[in-house]
């Protein structure tokens, strides 16, 4: 990673958006990187609005705020109407193909429409969707290593979901195989 990496974490409250982008800026502290996560959420959080910025970087961040992306992770359609502008020219998205009825049209970004729902459900827990997503992204932007993901879910799951992190480990290896 030569350059801070900005990230747009965006869909629904529920989706598990937040805890996404935290467990991200959790993994690169670990690797002792510099991290900014900002989170920003509606009144209504389940079913309202959720996103949040991560930056991570080997340099000082000068400022939490951007407003155009490297990357933007999607998990509904209004995330990415509202999002896909912002991705800079030479950027990814990922999203999650089954909550998109308008896919990216952009040429000048790399998209990846990935089934995480689908792939979710297999895992008889449709809550590890954002773990599949994150897995996808990792594989494509490896800016964090996995071993830290899971080292960073220690402390972004309470303790009473300690056992779900097996299952949090294979959806991410799930969501590995989904890119090149």
């Amino acid at each position: 990673m030569e350059k801070a990496q900005e990230i747009i974490f965006a869909g629904f409250g529920g989706q598990g958006i937040l805890s996404m982008g935290q467990t991200l800026a959790y993994s690169a502290m670990i690797e002792n990187k510099e991290v900014s996560w900002m989170p920003s959420y509606g009144p209504e959080m389940r079913g309202g609005t959720a996103n949040c910025i991560v930056i991570v970087s080997k340099s000082k961040i000068s400022s939490p705020i951007v407003s155009k992306f490297d990357s933007a992770i999607v998990l509904n359609q209004p995330s990415l109407d509202k999002f896909e502008h912002a991705v800079k020219p030479g950027g990814l998205i990922i999203y999650e193909e089954s909550s998109i009825i308008t896919p990216p049209k952009r040429t000048d970004i790399e998209c990846i429409g990935i089934p995480a729902m689908k792939e979710a459900q297999k895992l008889d827990k449709k809550q590890v969707a954002n773990m599949i997503i994150l897995g996808a992204f990792l594989k494509k932007r490896p800016i964090v290593k996995i071993e830290n993901i899971l080292s960073a879910l220690k402390k972004v799951l309470p303790e009473r979901h300690h056992h779900l992190i097996p299952l949090n480990e294979q959806a991410l290896e799930v969501g590995r195989k989904f890119v090149q």
